[in-house]
């Protein structure tokens, strides 16, 4: 055993005081000088790596005080060995948590700046993990001559299976960096692809973007796959209605009253109890059934009262009648009556038709039915009524306007109520949808909301 007198434990320590003093003083002029220079740089990688490096810069004073401490001391070479040991595991793992540190600032400064998907900037932490964590142990590993081969063994396998498990998500992992990087693509844009998905980004993953549809359906598309195909961005969302427009359509049957008239006192009598329906029925059946055609075709009952009764006269006045000028069917419907009734107080020829030509009244039943379509901003809106079909566009123009009372259409409720888009909403109003047919209606309509919308 040796004898150790003070010099060899005093000595020791002066030293490695005095190096730390003198180490601290010189780091923290240094970093005194990286700062001021780092300023003065617009790049921002030397920010970075001042301040990963500044908590283990301490340490690594400490570490080279504890190095030169020991070279002037006394001590057994096993003691010494295993201090040296020990100093350089604690360098080495100083040295993985700068790296680390730097990476990880790098990672957040990128992912704000480019507005990274939250799921690729995790992707590329546990990356950098995985790739410091194992050269750490190694590194450990042969600083205390411990065996590595298996260890190295385990880790070219672990690659391998990794690569062979994410093979196919390796590409979107990449297309995902590429779309934080460019931000041609951001959270909140509405996009459509070329092979006709369209929607607000949700969320851009490390694997996959989130859409959500026209019909509030969640889209995944793969980032790979967003990257490489043709697709419209047209930025981000505009102003949200209050409620959410949801497209519907119905189904038309029409059923045989049983109700006649053989001449025109029968049809005024007939009008004047006929329900809503069966007005609605004889006014606009022919223009839903040949929508292709404009301008408005006239009544059935202008039609009956010229082709069967041969009045022409009053035949022409029921066909000038303007439905769009009316806001409910009873309205059109004494409209109607009124001019039955002058006529009749001037006219005393109350013919009746042959038999078998006789006026049969007919009402409409619907089935209102939800379709998949929901719209809530005008470029949903707009989106929605090219694909919706000319039924669901009938129903929100002419029936909820005239069968359900509303007065207006559903169109201009919902952007009037739910948007507070009054002047648009006045635009549609006034629209006259008789003078149009249901595609050239539909086209006007877009028209005017793109034109809203730039």
């Amino acid at each position: 055993m040796n004898d150790y007198t003070w010099t060899d434990i005093v000595i020791p320590l002066a030293v490695f005081f005095a190096a730390l003093i003198s180490l601290f003083w010189l780091r923290k002029l240094a970093y005194d000088y990286l700062s001021r220079l780092a300023r003065k740089t617009k790049t921002q990688w030397d920010d970075i790596v001042v301040q990963a490096t500044r908590g283990p810069s301490s340490l690594w004073c400490l570490l080279l005080s504890a190095v030169l401490a020991l070279a002037v001391a006394d001590i057994s070479h096993t003691w010494q060995d295993r201090s040296d040991k020990g100093l350089w595991t604690v360098l080495a793992l100083s040295l993985s948590l700068a790296l680390y540190n730097t990476a990880n600032s790098a990672i957040q400064f990128y992912e704000q700046k480019f507005k990274m998907p939250k799921g690729s900037a995790k992707a590329i932490r546990t990356a950098v993990i995985v790739i410091i964590l194992p050269t750490l142990i190694l590194g450990l590993l042969e600083i205390w001559g411990a065996p590595t081969s298996f260890l190295l063994v385990l880790i070219v396998v672990g690659v391998l299976a990794a690569a062979l498990a994410l093979r196919d998500s390796i590409p979107s992992l990449f297309a995902g960096l590429q779309l934080g990087a460019t931000g041609h693509i951001k959270v909140g844009d509405y996009i459509k692809l070329e092979t006709g998905e369209e929607g607000y980004v949700l969320e851009i993953g490390w694997r996959s973007t989130h859409i959500e549809g026209l019909d509030e359906s969640t889209i995944l598309v793969p980032n790979s796959r967003l990257v490489q195909s043709t697709v419209i961005n047209y930025g981000r969302p505009i102003k949200k209605a209050k409620e959410p427009f949801r497209f519907h359509t119905r189904l038309h049957l029409k059923e045989l009253t049983g109700i006649k008239a053989r001449n025109l006192p029968d049809l005024l009598v007939g009008l004047e109890n006929a329900p809503d329906s069966m007005i609605y029925y004889h006014t606009h059946h022919f223009l839903e059934e040949h929508n292709y055609l404009t301008p408005e075709p006239a009544n059935d009952f202008a039609l009956w009262v010229s082709d069967a009764l041969g009045d022409e006269v009053l035949g022409e006045r029921l066909a000038s009648i303007d439905t769009f000028e009316f806001p409910s069917l009873g309205a059109l419907r004494e409209r109607l009556t009124s001019i039955i009734r002058e006529y009749l107080a001037t006219n005393s020829d109350l013919r009746d038709v042959p038999e078998g030509r006789e006026f049969h009244f007919i009402k409409s039943v619907s089935v209102i039915l939800e379709t998949p379509y929901v719209a809530h901003d005008l470029r949903e809106f707009v989106e929605a009524l090219r694909k919706l079909s000319l039924g669901c566009l009938y129903f929100h123009i002419f029936e909820s306007r005239l069968r359900l009372g509303r007065g207006l259409n559903d169109f201009s409720i919902w952007l009037e109520d739910s948007l507070g888009e009054s002047e648009l909403a006045e635009q549609i109003a006034r629209l006259d949808p008789y003078t149009y047919t249901l595609e050239g209606l539909r086209s006007s309509l877009i028209q005017l909301i793109e034109k809203r919308i730039k």
